[in-house]
């Protein structure tokens, strides 16, 4: 197809972001579905963040959602939780996200979203207040520890059960690749111990008193990342599809979990990269046998669910040149040519919007083209290899492009600092 083609539907499509109307649109479509996916092409670009968090507001507060599942961890994104519910004080608001890479959580406009939820929650009851939770699987250790602190303090019998499951991990010292290495190549695991734990714990909060049972679905949710943690790291050692697959389909777990906690009539935001909440069907993902959050969700739910992709031409980004190195602001350059960046780019430098659910998108479901994803790590030098080559109006429902975009400021976090 040539590039005539493609630039003419992508100007029948385009509208301006900022323009009321437009967001309108946007906001009267997907609040019609079950699970709205908000995505990025990045963890550390300021305006990826702030564009969520003002859909997310009007969407909560206009159309009824009920909580915000993100690409995080279940211990430290309860804590914040906690704290917009009403139930901690802002010493308490995001001291847990000290783990690499901090920023995706610990800056400045997941702060503003926070004290947006904490003022909208205030005057509701707690059946009424809006949440925040973390979905992921790399909080191993974490989640091990707040379920044995949970069992303590409630002097639950099934304390005792949780040690002994949790003693398999103690030879790690805390290191996943060291765990992972032995579970994956000598069959020294502790699966069967995790299993065995989830199994006690899973629907306590169903029979828990009104107050405690947050705390009880809580419990379950780290039994559930600790599960999905030891699967992850004992089967990323092979460097296949199959640890991203586990990744994926514990998110979609855990967000289903949530779902039934909150009712049948729920609809929930989901906020990660466009690697998880983008189709993988409509990406070269599908002949890796990689899935994803979105491929999960359509396949089960279909037109309940609403993918928003993000994406922008040039720019600034918070990243680090290797995992666990020091984050760093650097330069984003120009979107590759032919890129579904430089295509939006070229139509016009300015920030738009384009919803595929008309007559156009036809044209654009024949196109296969690159479009950048960058990740935590992230090297400027090596661009071509940021982009998957992706058919856009089947990976997501609608696009949103800004044209310039800045990093993310990470906050220092430190007790009592955020």
């Amino acid at each position: 197809m040539s590039d005539k083609w493609v630039m003419d539907s992508i100007r029948k499509l385009a509208r301006p972001l900022r323009k009321e109307e437009t967001l309108a649109g946007l906001l009267n479509e997907a609040g019609n579905a079950k699970y709205v996916l908000l995505g990025e092409a990045s963890h550390g670009t300021s305006e990826y963040y702030s564009v969520r968090t003002e859909l997310s507001k009007r969407l909560i507060a206009e159309q009824g959602f009920r909580f915000i599942a993100v690409e995080g961890d279940w211990p430290s994104c309860y804590t914040l939780n906690r704290y917009i519910k009403g139930y901690t004080g802002p010493g308490a608001a995001l001291s847990d996200f000290n783990r690499w890479p901090s920023w995706m959580w610990a800056n400045q406009e997941i702060r503003d979203l926070a004290e947006w939820l904490r003022d909208f929650n205030k005057d509701k009851p707690d059946a009424d207040k809006a949440g925040f939770y973390g979905m992921d699987v790399y909080s191993l250790w974490e989640s091990m520890d707040e379920i044995l602190k949970y069992l303590a303090a409630r002097g639950s019998v099934d304390l005792e059960a949780a040690e002994r499951a949790f003693e398999c991990f103690e030879p790690y010292t805390r290191d996943e690749q060291s765990y992972g290495v032995s579970a994956s190549l000598y069959g020294e695991g502790c699966e069967e111990e995790v299993i065995a734990l989830l199994s006690k714990l899973q629907g306590q909060w169903k029979s828990a008193n009104q107050d405690d049972q947050e705390e009880a679905l809580s419990a379950e949710l780290n039994a559930m990342a600790v599960k999905g943690a030891e699967a992850y790291y004992r089967t990323m050692i092979r460097h296949d599809s199959e640890s991203w697959n586990i990744r994926d389909r514990h998110m979609v777990s855990a967000l289903e979990k949530l779902m039934e906690f909150y009712g049948e009539k729920t609809r929930a935001l989901v906020w990660a990269h466009n690697t998880h909440i983008g189709d993988a069907r409509a990406t070269d993902m599908a002949q890796d046998e990689m899935i994803n959050v979105g491929q999960l969700l359509r396949e089960k739910h279909g037109s309940d669910v609403y993918a928003i992709g993000f994406g922008s031409y040039q720019g600034t980004v918070t990243a680090g040149r290797s995992w666990g190195a020091v984050p760093e602001t650097m330069n984003v350059p120009p979107a590759i040519t032919n890129s579904w960046e430089e295509l939006l780019h070229r139509d016009g430098a300015e920030d738009k919007l384009l919803m595929f659910h008309n007559e156009e998108r036809t044209v654009l479901d024949e196109v296969m083209v690159g479009h950048r994803a960058i990740g935590v790590v992230y090297h400027p030098e090596r661009e071509r290899g940021n982009y998957v080559p992706t058919v856009i109006s089947k990976r997501y429902d609608a696009f949103i492009y800004l044209d310039q975009t800045k990093a993310l400021v990470p906050l220092r976090v430190e007790a009592g600092q955020v």
